[in-house]
């Protein structure tokens, strides 16, 4: 209901429609740090440096659970992809997001040096764990890998969301900042997108919904907040 609540308010238009618009338009914040001629600017080369010691435990927390998160969903859609990419409606599908994963990969791996983050030591549990999630909800069927599709993002745009309300603690006066919030309400937008196209391929149709997207989305929780202690 979530979804199709968003979908409606917030989009007169399919989910994948506004995505192509939106990649074709207008640049997106995250082509600064793609783009080799920005690659010294300071809002991508610095980080806050006098800020308090819990504001950068909280900035430090979420770029790790941020970058962990897309690299499960990498190797959740790679899982998918093996297992569903010879489909021809769905394959392409998987295909497309997963693409958006890779790119939100490269930009949290270089989020993550830029701010001097320790990666998780959970790496290898994220990458093994998405891989199964993504295989083994395919196995079950299109409709299920959907259901895992919607669970998953329905999780990481809320995460997204309370991060940016953390972020106002940051100074906004450094040239990182007001890039960083872009960059992740840019990804909260992908993710949800992710979500509703979900929603537009039948997910809500797979075996024992509501208890797949219980168990995934729980599953999701806790990695998090195990990722921003480890």
């Amino acid at each position: 209901m979530l979804a199709l609540a968003r979908q409606s308010s917030l989009r007169p238009v399919s989910a994948a429609a506004v995505r192509t618009l939106s990649t074709t338009a207008r640049p997106v914040p995250s082509h600064a740090y793609t783009d080799p001629a920005l690659s010294q600017h300071p809002s991508i080369h610095t980080t806050p440096e006098n800020i308090p010691h819990e504001v950068r435990i909280e900035l430090e927390s979420a770029l790790r659970v941020d970058q962990a998160g897309e690299l499960a969903a990498n190797w959740i859609y790679k899982g998918q992809h093996d297992v569903l990419g010879r489909d021809p409606a769905t394959g392409p599908l998987i295909q497309d997001m997963w693409d958006q994963e890779k790119k939100h990969l490269c930009v949290m791996n270089k989020l993550q040096i830029q701010h001097r983050v320790r990666p998780t030591l959970l790496w290898e549990v994220a990458r093994i764990g998405g891989y199964g999630l993504g295989a083994v909800t395919a196995l079950m069927g299109r409709e299920a890998a959907m259901a895992c599709t919607e669970a998953v993002e329905t999780v990481i745009g809320e995460h997204y969301d309370d991060q940016l309300k953390a972020f106002e603690q940051l100074p906004g006066d450094h040239p990182s900042v007001p890039l960083l919030k872009e960059v992740i309400r840019e990804f909260r937008d992908d993710e949800l997108e992710h979500l509703d196209i979900a929603v537009e391929n039948d997910s809500q149709k797979a075996p024992a919904h509501a208890l797949l997207s219980t168990v995934v989305g729980a599953g999701c929780k806790v990695a998090i907040e195990l990722c921003k202690r480890f």
